[in-house]
């Protein structure tokens, strides 16, 4: 509907050995089901070192369409530039994948699309302003450092540093991205989906959003 011109992939079901959920490879887009059984399936405490919980819990059926989405936008059509550095242009990067998630799959919860718990998401929402503050007064929209900003953008059980008792959400880079480019596209309605997609100006797309969340 967004993309016409856009021929998709042959998609394969396959058992992967419990190596991955997904690949993508010269036309085709692979699901591994061995890691979409349910998250009580009898296989994965077996496999806790590779897949903890706070991971596993996430291989359910109704994963499957948004990790193929999440991977087709990520993986084929738009992956990230190697220019990419800050830590702003990773939240941006990724608050489109989200949001084009959001209009390709209109019926699928917030929750599953980023892979929080219900709690999780709570929690961005409640402190939605101290995360925003946070990322401010430690500077990290301009860092670089790879090793720093990864743990905002990464699979972990929560984010160090915020929140008490470790009940913080994770990927907060990611969620707030999201939230980044949702507000710009209510700004600007005349904005098409692939002309969001194809700009890569960051910092535009935070300042016309007016994102200041109180």
């Amino acid at each position: 509907y967004y993309f016409p011109n856009k021929k998709l992939p042959k998609v394969y079901a396959y058992f992967s050995g419990f190596q991955a959920q997904t690949s993508i490879g010269d036309g085709y887009f692979a699901i591994g089901l061995d890691l979409f059984l349910g998250r009580d399936s009898r296989f994965y405490p077996a496999l806790i070192e590779n897949f903890p919980m706070y991971i596993s819990r996430r291989f359910t059926p109704d994963n499957i369409a948004p990790r193929v989405t999440e991977g087709i936008i990520r993986e084929d059509m738009f992956p990230e530039k190697d220019s990419d550095k800050t830590l702003l242009a990773k939240m941006i990067y990724n608050g489109k994948v989200m949001y084009m998630m959001d209009l390709v799959l209109p019926d699928v919860a917030d929750t599953t699309k980023i892979g929080y718990t219900t709690a999780q998401m709570k929690w961005c929402q409640d402190f939605k302003p101290q995360i925003w503050g946070y990322f401010m007064e430690e500077n990290l929209l301009y860092d670089t450092d790879e090793l720093k900003t990864q743990k905002y953008l990464g699979e972990a059980p929560f984010t160090p540093g915020l929140g008490e008792k470790n009940e913080s959400a994770p990927k907060l880079g990611i969620w707030t991205g999201w939230q980044i480019v949702r507000q710009y596209m209510e700004k600007h309605p005349e904005v098409t989906l692939p002309q969001l997609m194809a700009n890569n100006d960051a910092q535009q797309i935070l300042k016309d959003s007016k994102y200041r969340p109180k």
